[in-house]
């Protein structure tokens, strides 16, 4: 296989210090999500300062609200994300062992299971605060993407979840044993798909683009869950379209699934991701078709 690209020389550090004999570093991935926060609270304040975007010209909450509702999503985001990952793809594991759960230091969250807990936890926002749940959905929907492209950019910093190997003229030879070990490559460097890279366009360029027009030009706000409805419609297209390209996580493979599907026939099938995706489009399309019945 020929090389390409060479992966280039970035550190997933930004700067790292020791204090009291302990190794503190910042990471790109940690400020990827802190970053994406900050720019989702100043797109809901945009928003919610815009009386006219919403029915009745009345946004579905105050700004000073917008505090509370960002530590909901949080705890959404970090339990829903790492519950996901142990429930998706390694129960088997975390249930024999128990006490890996609570090391979310260590890695492994999964989006589908933190978008479960974002939704969960803004429905819960929404009755308690009495808001709209749609338009409250609607809003988070339409601030996400900026972190959903951070985030992917990160995962390519850390040279992370990579594509499958590939010869097109952009792939990328990612450093690490994991990412050399590409079966039938016995000579040279093995050059893989840029998937974090598809991912950024596709979930944050291509979709928040699509959010951005509906709500600002389409006066999307206007019929309630069609943003939100959009949203996982177009991240979980963008995804089972991505999963095609993706390198699948080590526990689906075996010399007889090399492409590592959770549910296949005859060596035809699905990706766990894109099993997740489905109900996301789903879901997703329905909010649309009943956004656009109603009146």
């Amino acid at each position: 296989m020929q090389a390409v690209l060479n992966f280039p020389d970035l550190s997933p550090e930004l700067f790292s210090i020791s204090l009291f004999g302990m190794e503190f570093a910042l990471r790109w991935y940690a400020l990827a999500y802190i970053a994406g926060i900050l720019i989702a609270w100043r797109l809901a304040v945009v928003a919610l300062r815009r009386p006219a975007l919403w029915p009745a010209d009345g946004p579905p909450m105050k700004p000073d609200q917008l505090e509370d509702l960002v530590t909901w999503i949080i705890l959404g985001v970090i339990l829903g994300g790492r519950l996901g990952f142990v429930l998706f793809y390694q129960p088997a594991y975390y249930l024999s062992h128990p006490l890996e759960i609570v090391k979310v230091w260590q890695g492994g969250m999964a989006f589908h299971g933190g978008l479960l807990g974002v939704i969960l936890a803004a429905y819960l926002f929404a009755r308690r605060h009495q808001i709209p749940a749609l338009s409250l959905g609607d809003l988070v929907a339409y601030t996400v993407p900026p972190g959903l492209l951070l985030g992917r950019l990160a995962n390519f910093v850390n040279a992370e979840l990579w594509g499958r190997p590939s010869e097109l003229a952009w792939a990328v030879i990612f450093p690490g044993f994991a990412a050399q070990d590409c079966p039938g490559v016995v000579a040279g460097m093995c050059a893989r798909h840029p998937s974090q890279l598809y991912e950024a366009a596709l979930e944050g360029v291509l979709l928040g683009a699509l959010l951005l027009w509906l709500v600002y030009r389409r006066g999307a706000f206007q019929k309630p869950g069609l943003i939100m409805g959009t949203f996982l419609a177009g991240y979980g297209a963008s995804r089972f379209i991505v999963e095609f390209f993706r390198q699948p996580d080590a526990q689906f493979v075996s010399p007889g699934n090399p492409l590592g599907l959770a549910w296949h026939v005859g060596g035809y099938g699905l990706t766990m991701g894109q099993i997740l995706s489905l109900p996301m489009i789903a879901l997703g399309l329905w909010f649309v078709l009943r956004a656009g019945r109603a009146k």
